[in-house]
């Protein structure tokens, strides 16, 4: 719920910057530059982001450095190992499903992306149906391993030449097969269902993936975004690499850095502040910003 969520950021962002100082022990003295999430995501939420590294940049005469949410994720893989271009993203989140082409540092050319549910997206809404706690994907990745994939559902947009994702079709293919199995008083296997909707997503993604890295002639792939999180996928981009894409590095941040944290936006801060991309105090949140707006 955006407004409660909004509401709770105004009630911690204080308390949640200075105990960040705390564990790390610095001070604002010692601090460069403020960089914050500029977009995109929930509007009220961004704007208390901004406002208080607004507030903390005009305050301590520090430089003000937007950054693009996805951005943040890619850049988390930084705190792994030091970047080697050309390389691609495979970014995979609750709200992207991207595959972002860098030729240098802030650079994104997105070569792919969903044309309607993001992975992640997918993964909640048939958590849900299965009764399922919140987030749907950890539990999906869960029960998946203890399951089969006996229902084979359809891996969308597979064969064509494009980039791009699809996973409306694989959702609702789910939810229909499992509405149509309770209507005849069958009960089918959360764990095969699981396992059933997540090897679709996984061949997706990582066939689309392989395939754009070998055509780009890339040294490295990166895995980013709360999704990165997930067991399977992750097991098959490195079994599938090492097949496929002798030379190419891969790279998988720790699951500490998968998920939204101020870690990743400091990463990417950290190459906009060497290249001085700064910004005012006239900047705004924008819920919608696009790659190529960075």
């Amino acid at each position: 719920m955006p407004e409660i969520a909004s509401r709770h950021h105004v009630e911690q962002i204080t308390k949640v910057i200075e105990q960040a100082l705390s564990e790390a022990e610095v001070s604002l003295d010692e601090i460069d530059a403020i960089a914050v999430t500029e977009g995109p995501g929930l509007v009220g939420a961004l704007l208390i982001g901004v406002s208080a590294a607004k507030t903390l940049a005009f305050a301590n005469h520090k430089p003000l450095i937007p950054v693009h949410h996805i951005a943040g994720h890619i850049y988390a893989n930084r705190f792994e190992t030091e970047f080697q271009f050309p390389l691609l993203a495979l970014v995979v989140s609750g709200g992207h499903t991207e595959l972002v082409y860098m030729k240098e540092h802030n650079s994104f050319e997105i070569i792919g992306e969903t044309r309607d549910d993001a992975a992640g997206e997918a993964y909640d809404k048939v958590a849900r149906t299965l009764g399922l706690p919140y987030p749907g994907g950890v539990q999906i990745d869960k029960l998946a391993y203890e399951g089969e994939d006996t229902f084979h559902f359809p891996r969308a947009m597979m064969e064509d030449n494009s980039y791009d994702f699809s996973f409306s079709g694989l959702k609702s293919a789910f939810i229909n097969q499992l509405h149509n199995m309770r209507q005849k008083n069958l009960e089918p296997s959360p764990k095969d269902m699981a396992a059933s909707f997540q090897a679709s997503v996984v061949d997706v993604l990582t066939t689309k993936t392989i395939r754009a890295a070998k055509e780009y002639g890339v040294k490295q792939l990166l895995l980013a975004g709360g999704v990165a999180a997930n067991r399977g996928l992750r097991e098959r981009l490195i079994e599938e690499a090492a097949l496929e894409l002798p030379g190419v590095e891969l790279i998988i941040p720790p699951l500490s850095l998968c998920g939204d944290n101020a870690a990743m936006i400091a990463a990417a801060g950290a190459v906009a502040f060497e290249q001085k991309h700064f910004g005012n105090l006239s900047l705004n949140a924008e819920p919608s910003l696009e790659f190529d707006e960075v």
